[in-house]
């Protein structure tokens, strides 16, 4: 969750987002809301999901004078209860605080070092994490503290309690798995839900274990692609944030295919982490709306 703005200072511009049983009056009442505190609409979105039959909308908006987004969700909450919503209300400019761990591919943690030191993500990094010592390196040129936290099945658990250590130490919002090669416990998966993304290649048809690149090389794919998705305790089958494919033929060797693999990789797990920082995404039982 992003910083709150802080109190007694305009931080005018805000984000709302909703989600709540699809009804008459849901834009009615909180428009009058917005009216009733003078704000002015930036961005408006909405979608009403006839299967689920629920209603979800994101607005940005602006308030004049002093407020602070605790104020807001407060003045809030009565039309949340009134339309049964679950909701959030957070100053738009506030950064997530993104805890991104890796393992030994460094093509996405590199990425978002980048993306988020030039400001195109609106994100902090106060730490990076892996299981191996090869990030250290990196993580250090852009002066982001690293941990090395070595998992074996043995230590697995102790390995788990330090990366939740770690998440509230730092104050994280967000957790990104930039190709993190170790499978999460059940009981980490529910403490990060909601606010854990994971990155993995996505081929038709799939391959998994090692070398997957390899893998489809040798099938002859026409088709690389990568799929950027919540973490839950089932295995890469979260519900999906965002996704993408490159075409390639028979001129791509295996390092070309590999580098082909990693470009869509670090595109995708960007346009996820964007979304969400921006809260943009909203979960819908094991899909998601995306609001673009």
């Amino acid at each position: 969750m992003p910083n709150l703005a802080t109190p007694t200072i305009a931080a005018g511009d805000y984000v709302l987002i909703l989600s709540c049983p699809d009804r008459p009056g849901i834009v009615h009442a909180v428009s009058g809301f917005l009216v009733a505190h003078g704000g002015n609409i930036i961005e408006s979105q909405q979608f009403g999901d006839r299967l689920t039959d629920r209603f979800f909308m994101r607005i940005d908006f602006e308030v004049p004078g002093p407020t602070d987004a605790a104020a807001m969700r407060e003045a809030f909450a009565p039309v949340a209860e009134e339309f049964e919503m679950r909701f959030e209300l957070w100053d738009a400019t506030a950064p997530y605080r993104t805890l991104i761990m890796v393992s030994k591919h460094l093509h996405c943690l590199n990425d978002l070092l980048f993306r988020a030191s030039t400001g195109s993500l609106q994100i902090e990094i106060p730490a990076v994490v892996s299981n191996h010592p090869d990030a250290g390196a990196l993580a250090a040129s852009y002066g982001v503290p690293f941990h090395h936290v070595p998992v074996t099945p043995d230590t697995k658990p102790e390995a788990e309690a330090e990366l939740m250590r770690l998440v509230d130490s730092y104050g994280v919002h967000l957790v990104v798995l930039a190709r993190y090669m170790q499978v999460l416990s059940d009981d980490l998966c529910r403490s990060l839900s909601g606010r854990a993304i994971n990155i993995h290649h996505s081929f038709l048809p799939s391959f998994k274990g090692a070398k997957p690149y390899h893998q489809a090389f040798d099938r002859g794919v026409k088709l690389v692609g990568a799929t950027a998705h919540y973490v839950t305790g089932d295995l890469d089958e979260g519900p999906i944030i965002e996704q993408d494919v490159m075409r390639v033929d028979h001129g791509y060797d295996q390092d070309q295919l590999v580098s082909a693999g990693r470009d869509v990789e670090a595109q995708v797990l960007s346009r996820a982490v964007r979304w969400h920082s921006q809260s943009r995404v909203l979960l819908n039982g094991s899909r998601t709306v995306v609001f673009r």
